[in-house]
């Protein structure tokens, strides 16, 4: 697996920027999610799949867009900064997208089942799929571009040099065995 050099400067910033951007992010989150509500009825938990997408889906294009789309929104920018803080914006193919999509659903389902003990909050389970699905999406929109402008900032890979010539020891050069060709 190929990651940003460890010693390289500019890899470094990213993943540190990477880094504080994503706490910062999850403490928005953590505030957002996990404080109490006070509402005169908490409705009960959704533990069947696509039940509140449909309803929401019943209601017509701008409530559609109202209600799910702050939980497409909500984890979204962890598309970006989980491959960002984790080195990983310069691997190319499915384990990268692997990687941040699986830790997005985590992230949700922690969130979720964090809810359960909040006042005013319930469980959704369309909401974990909703925040896994803003996950995706954010990275599959945004890592490709962003991928290729930090390794055209980092420039071309590092040049290996060539190699040394052996030092000949005290016995002399290294013996070279002839190549012999296959007998009919």
């Amino acid at each position: 697996m190929h990651r940003l050099g460890s010693g390289d400067r500019l890899t470094f910033r990213y993943r540190a920027a990477g880094l504080l951007l994503l706490v910062a992010h999850l403490s928005v989150v953590g505030w957002l999610t996990l404080r109490p509500r006070s509402v005169p009825w908490v409705p009960a938990a959704n533990l069947h799949p696509l039940a509140t997408i449909r309803a929401a889906l019943a209601q017509g294009p701008w409530e559609t867009a109202a209600s799910l789309g702050p939980a497409l929104l909500l984890l979204a920018p962890l598309g970006v900064l989980l491959p960002l803080a984790t080195g990983r914006l310069a691997v190319r193919g499915l384990g990268s997208l692997t990687h941040t999509v699986f830790t997005g659903f985590m992230v949700s389902l922690a969130i979720e089942l964090l809810q359960t003990d909040v006042p005013g909050r319930t469980l959704d389970v369309d909401v974990l799929l909703l925040n896994t699905a803003g996950v995706a999406a954010a990275y599959l929109l945004c890592v490709r571009p962003l991928r290729g402008l930090v390794l055209i900032r980092r420039g071309p890979g590092p040049r290996r040099a060539a190699p040394l010539p052996r030092e000949e020891g005290a016995q002399g050069p290294a013996p070279t065995i002839p190549r012999v060709g296959i007998a009919p």
